[in-house]
Formats: structure tokens, C-alpha cells, sequence
């Protein structure tokens, strides 16, 4: 008691158990370097992985202009290596061993007892590691050396002995012939240790792209460090009510357990299903259940859980369709899983059923032809897809299984938002995988807006028709009334005004294009997208037609200022972006912000852009090659024209650069940034250009986001 109270408490803190990277997350042992300076601060100028050999290569570049570098000793090297001649193929493209190479090693087999902690507000998040890996330098250029020194002993040699070669007599040969190999000679042979030599020699390296500690996406992987809803109720791995703590304490006896009926293993009663954590239930309810409301999964969890850990939860395991809840294709068919009627791996599968979801996010129809047709799997598989979430209609096609839920869409707006921003990605994604035409994509791809339902083109007509003679009088007058306001305002004395005539005919034009321009929508709110301050189209100038905000240039607006905050803020951390990869972090942006905020308001394509080129910044043409898989969204390139820095003039020289060739070798670039900026510009300041704006992939630069591996 006395030491007790000598030890008090100072702080109790909660630990909760993050799973996002618990099999992807690995641990780099770097060799020791001075305190001032991380690993962050040196170039990586390539990396690369065996997955299956949990093998890393990582190539960094030397700081030559360090007083501790012999240069000598450097050049020394890079001729042993290439020789006397460099071509593309050398190591050392520069002459000088300017990079090392670390090759990893595990350093245990067994890390379950090691994880990564995070500390953040009072909490202490913990991530298992999958492995731990120790780099260390690789001197695999002495080998190059050795190699390039017997070659030339071997050429001497040759050119020695070819005055000999005419005299040399024909020799007799002898052909043997191996027998047939035993089994058990062949499981030494398999056990051997050359053959499990050559067999990870024949593992392909995978090429991988490095992110800094201060780039966008590593903030982005880095908040999966932290456990999801850590203050809600579903992270119960480390909560435990009293009934089950005391379950843990004292388990039943075997006897007991013995005496209970033996399920089939694919079926769990309610009772067992309730004693799991709640993230397990949901997953467990969606994957039998394949479609859901979201009332009825409330009503089988029970009164007592809260409906906003279970929107939390519902919505890693399943996708928003017409309001109701699918389950995720990858739930359904795990990693590493196949087709028990075609064989087809589970990437192509979870591929195809997800076309299959987005198609009835716009209709509620779907024919089966049409999907066998694009997604090439054979007709088994997509009935099993269509089974999962539709029945068949006769001489109609297949039709969602449930009705639209109408009352879940009005009651969790930003839920309905932010679902539509995932399935707006999947559509970018199945659009480059099924090479899916623009123009037989649905205009309006938001199916959560209304139940879709089965209307003639003669009698929306009609209706519009019918409309448009109601309101045509209402029209009228609220356009003579809004150009009589215009009229109204005081004119400055010394001001004159001059009238000019304005024919009858003419605002019969007018009112007429008017009414042509949409006449599906005829009503008084459709009046206020198609006139701005009274006037028609034509003469409506500064104003933009998505959701009737004006342009970005004008700053006036809350929705400008904060989409230009967005902007500016994000192109002072990342110098080039594709608009593709602007758009994801707006969504992220999206996601990080509160339900009602004035982003949500809807923010079109055109705006996004105008409001970046009005933030200083240029697009870049790059020539991408003919052949090239990039969208056009990925082929649009923006980057910060000036930044305030010293490096604003290399920066834009680099880019002139990638505005005329689609990728670049760094000594051309070094050689252009010389001629142009009239400097010796050292090593540092072209890897800081490098980083800012370009990525190395294969020995070749590209600007960020253009590279197609």
C-alpha cells in the first residue's frame, strides 16, 4: 500500500486496435545516418518489391557536393562499373556514383508480438506489423565491375588465340543422354538450395512509387493508423460488456458445451450473433442477406444500438442503390477466391457484379445481354449477380428487388453525398476497364435523386406540352416584370443612357428560345437556371448554370472562397496535379467536412477548373502518347505557375519541358535547366525541382499523375 501510494496514477489512457493496415503494414530499418538529417530529406529515386519474397530494393541518391564525398573515389567506381564509354545501360549515367542501392533482409519471422502506435488526443492507436525489414547498402556495382574486368580479360585472350583457330584439328564429341529422373531425386533437387535460388531469382520485381513524408497521399495512408469511430460503439475489440468479461473469466465447461446442438457451420442464430462486435454483425447480416433496408437491419440489430455506429459500419461492408444497402462485391468474393462455374479470379468478378450495382444506381431495369456483353463473363456468373439483387420480370429484364426508399434518401443527405462521390469513382473506373462510350453513359448518373420509372418519349412530350401552356402566361409577366426592374435604378446625373429599339419580333425570339431551350422543365424553378437577373441566356454574361452559383472568379461568395481556399491550400503542397487526382482530394476534402457545409452545395467540373486557373496556376499540355490508357481527365494538367520561391524559374522551365515531351531524361533536364536559368545549378536544386513536380519510373521522368506503368 505504501509504494501504491508513492506511484500514484497520473493518466489513464485508452487503447484501441486499428485492422485498416494490419496485413500491409511493414517496418523499414534505415542504416543509422546524423540526427539533422531523415531519410525523407535524400531523394528516392526508384524503389521496387517481390511481394512473395517480402524482398524491397530502394535506390537513393549521393550527396556529392558533401565535403566528406571523394570524388575521386567516386569517378573511380562509376569507371570500374560502365568503362570508358556511357550509354543508356550504365549505373552511373553521370560518371560519378551519385546513388547507393539498400537491399532489405527479415530480420524475425514471427511479428505478432510488434505493432506501430500512434498517440493522438489522449488515445494510443495500435497497428500490427506484417513484417520488419532491415536495409542494408547492396555492392552488387562491384560485382558489375568484376564482370566488365573478365570481359576484357577474355577479349584479350580471344584476340590471342583467333591466329590459332585455322590450325585447330576437328574433335571428337561425346552425347549423353540423362535418365529419367526419380521422385525422390527430384524433391532433393526441389529442396536444393540453387533451386530455391533460381526460383526467387525468377519472382518479377514490381515496381513501386515513392511518397514523401509531407505529400499528400501519405497524410491520406496515414490516418488508417487510426482506429474508425474510435469514441463510437462499434470499436468493441477492446470493450467488453460485464456478461461477456465474466464469459472471458469463466468460460463453460466442456460438458456444457457438449450437451448444446450442433449447428450447420454456415448457419448462426441471433443469440450468437449478438454476442459479436457490432462491425462482425453487419458484415455477417449483409453477406447473407445480399440486400437491405436499412429499418430492417436496425430492427434485427436491436432498440439498443445507436443508428450512427451503424451508418459507420454499414458503409464499409455495402453500397447506397435506390436506398437501399448491396453488399460489396469484395465481400462476396474474397482475395484469392474464384468462380465455382468459369474459374475467373475474384478481381474480375468483384469487376463485373460492380458494374452490375452501378448499372441499377440508373435504372431499375437491367437486361442480362448487355452485362455478358461488356463484362465477357459467361452467363452463370452474371446470374448470380442478377440473383443477388433482382428478379426476373418476363419480356422485361431483370428488376431491383426492392422498392425505392425514398424516406432514407431525405433523411441522411450527407450519407446519399457521400456515396454518390464512391460511385462516381467506380464509374471513372469501369469507364477505362470496359472502354465504355461517353455518349451510352446515362446524362444524370445520380439514381438516388427519385425512383426511376417507365415513361414514353410521347408522353413526357405531352406532359412538358401541357406545362408549358399553363405557365406560359406566368412566364410572361415574371419576365416583363424582372426587365422593368432593370429599367428602374436611378441613372447619375451627367449619365445618358441610350435606348435602342427592340422589335416585337424580337423578344418573341427570345421568349420562344426560352421555352425551346429544356422543355422538360417548365416550371418556376427551372425559370431561375435558365434567366440571370431577368434576361434571357444570351444576355446573361458572368453567371454560371450549376446550381446557380456564380464564377469562381467572383469572391464574393462563400462557395468561391472556400473552393479557392481548397485550391491554393493544395497547390502549395503538391506544384502539379492532374484533374483526375484534384477531384479525389476535393472528395476526400468533401469527406473530412460537416453535413450542411456550403462545399456540399455541388461543385461542377468547369467550376473546379476555372477556379484553378484563376489561382495562379497553368495547364500543361502534355504530349501523352496515342496508345495511352490515361482518361481525359488524367490527361488534364495543372501546375503552380509561381509559388513565391526561388525555385518558381526552374520550375517553370521543367515545365516547359514536359509541355513538348512526354518524358524526359534527367540529363536533359539538367543540361536545359543550365542553358536557360545561365547558372551551374547544383545537385540539390534539381532534386528539389524533381520532387516538387516529377516522378521517377524506369529510368525516366514524368510529371506527377502522367506516368502509366
Amino acid at each position: 500500500m505504501a509504494n501504491e501510494e508513492d506511484d500514484p496514477v497520473v493518466q489513464e489512457i485508452d487503447v484501441y486496435l486499428a485492422k485498416s493496415l494490419a496485413e500491409k503494414l511493414y517496418l523499414f530499418q534505415y542504416p543509422v545516418r546524423p540526427a539533422s538529417m531523415t531519410y525523407d530529406d535524400i531523394p528516392h529515386l526508384s524503389a521496387k518489391i517481390k511481394p512473395k519474397q517480402q524482398k524491397v530494393e530502394l535506390e537513393m541518391a549521393i550527396d556529392t557536393l558533401n565535403p566528406n564525398y571523394c570524388r575521386s573515389k567516386g569517378e573511380q567506381i562509376a569507371l570500374n562499373v560502365d568503362g570508358a564509354c556511357a550509354d543508356e545501360t550504365s549505373t552511373y549515367s553521370s560518371k560519378l556514383m551519385d546513388k547507393q542501392t539498400f537491399c532489405s533482409s527479415q530480420t524475425t519471422s514471427n511479428t505478432s508480438r510488434y505493432a506501430a502506435a500512434l498517440y493522438r488526443q489522449g488515445e494510443l492507436h495500435l497497428t500490427p506489423l506484417h513484417g520488419i525489414l532491415q536495409l542494408r547498402p547492396s555492392f552488387s556495382y562491384l560485382d558489375k565491375a568484376d564482370a566488365k574486368h573478365r570481359e576484357r580479360e577474355a577479349a584479350n585472350e580471344a584476340g590471342d588465340s583467333s591466329q590459332d583457330e585455322a590450325e585447330d584439328d576437328v574433335k571428337q564429341i561425346t552425347v549423353r543422354f540423362s535418365r529419367p529422373e526419380s521422385e525422390q531425386a527430384r524433391q532433393r533437387r526441389v529442396q536444393s538450395y540453387e533451386f530455391l535460388q533460381k526460383k526467387h531469382a525468377e519472382e518479377p520485381w514490381v515496381h513501386l512509387h515513392y511518397y514523401g513524408l509531407r505529400d499528400s497521399r501519405s497524410e491520406h495512408e496515414r490516418q488508417y493508423l487510426l482506429c474508425p469511430g474510435s469514441s463510437g460503439v462499434e470499436n468493441t475489440e477492446l470493450v467488453k460488456s460485464p456478461s461477456e468479461y465474466l464469459m472471458m473469466l469463466m468460460p463453460p465447461s466442456q460438458e456444457e458445451e457438449k450437451d448444446k446442438p450442433v449447428a450447420p457451420s454456415n448457419v448462426l442464430s441471433m443469440a450468437q450473433l449478438r454476442t459479436l462486435p457490432l462491425a462482425d454483425q453487419i458484415k455477417i447480416l449483409m453477406k447473407n442477406v445480399k440486400v437491405m433496408p436499412f429499418a430492417n437491419l436496425m430492427s434485427l440489430l436491436g432498440p439498443s444500438i445507436d443508428s450512427v455506429a451503424v451508418l459507420r459500419g454499414i458503409q464499409k461492408v455495402a453500397m447506397l442503390v435506390q436506398g437501399n444497402w448491396v453488399v460489396k462485391s469484395d465481400i462476396l468474393y474474397p482475395k484469392d477466391s474464384s468462380s465455382p462455374h468459369s474459374g475467373v479470379p475474384a478481381e474480375v468478378l468483384c469487376r463485373g457484379r460492380d458494374f452490375v450495382m452501378w448499372k441499377f444506381t440508373q435504372s431499375r431495369w437491367v437486361v442480362r445481354k448487355e452485362v455478358a456483353t461488356v463484362t465477357k463473363l459467361c452467363a452463370e456468373d452474371v446470374k448470380d449477380f442478377l440473383e443477388h439483387m433482382a428478379v426476373v420480370r418476363i419480356n422485361k429484364g431483370w428488376e431491383f428487388i426492392l422498392p425505392y426508399d425514398g424516406e432514407f434518401i431525405k433523411k441522411h443527405p450527407d450519407v446519399v453525398q457521400r456515396q454518390h462521390m464512391l460511385w462516381t469513382g467506380i464509374q471513372a473506373k469501369l469507364e477505362k476497364v470496359y472502354n465504355l462510350v461517353k455518349e451510352t453513359m446515362p446524362k444524370k448518373p445520380d439514381a438516388q435523386s427519385g425512383p426511376a420509372g417507365l415513361v414514353s418519349g410521347d408522353q413526357r412530350i405531352q406532359v412538358a406540352k401541357t406545362k408549358a401552356q399553363q405557365n406560359h402566361a406566368l412566364l410572361e409577366r415574371e419576365l416583363q416584370r424582372r426587365k422593368e426592374q432593370l429599367r428602374a435604378p436611378a441613372v447619375p446625373p451627367g449619365v445618358r443612357i441610350k435606348e435602342e429599339p427592340v422589335s416585337e419580333e424580337g423578344e418573341e425570339d427570345e421568349e420562344q428560345e426560352a421555352e425551346e431551350e429544356e422543355p422538360m422543365d417548365t416550371s418556376p424553378s427551372g425559370l431561375h437556371s435558365k434567366l440571370a437577373n431577368g434576361l434571357p441566356p444570351g444576355r446573361a454574361a458572368g453567371t454560371d448554370s450549376f446550381n446557380g452559383h456564380p464564377p469562381p472568379g467572383c469572391a464574393s461568395t462563400p462557395v468561391a472562397r472556400e473552393l479557392r481556399a481548397f485550391v491554393e491550400a493544395t497547390f502549395q503542397r503538391q506544384f502539379v496535379l492532374t484533374l483526375s487526382e484534384l477531384k479525389r482530394l476535393f472528395n476526400l476534402h468533401l469527406a473530412s467536412l460537416p453535413p450542411g457545409h456550403t462545399l456540399f452545395s455541388g461543385i461542377s467540373d468547369r467550376m473546379l477548373q476555372d477556379t484553378v486557373l484563376a489561382a495562379g496556376c497553368k495547364q500543361i499540355l502534355v504530349p501523352f502518347p496515342p496508345q495511352t490508357a490515361a482518361s481525359p481527365d488524367e490527361q488534364k494538367v495543372f501546375a503552380l505557375w509561381e509559388s513565391g520561391d526561388m525555385s518558381d524559374q526552374h520550375r517553370q522551365v521543367l515545365l516547359e519541358i514536359f509541355s513538348k515531351n512526354y518524358r524526359v531524361r534527367r540529363n536533359m533536364i539538367q543540361s536545359r535547366l543550365t542553358q536557360e536559368c545561365g547558372e551551374d545549378l547544383s545537385k540539390q536544386e534539381v532534386d528539389k525541382v524533381l520532387k516538387d513536380c516529377c516522378v521517377s519510373y524506369g529510368g525516366m521522368w514524368y510529371l506527377k499523375g502522367t506516368v502509366q506503368s
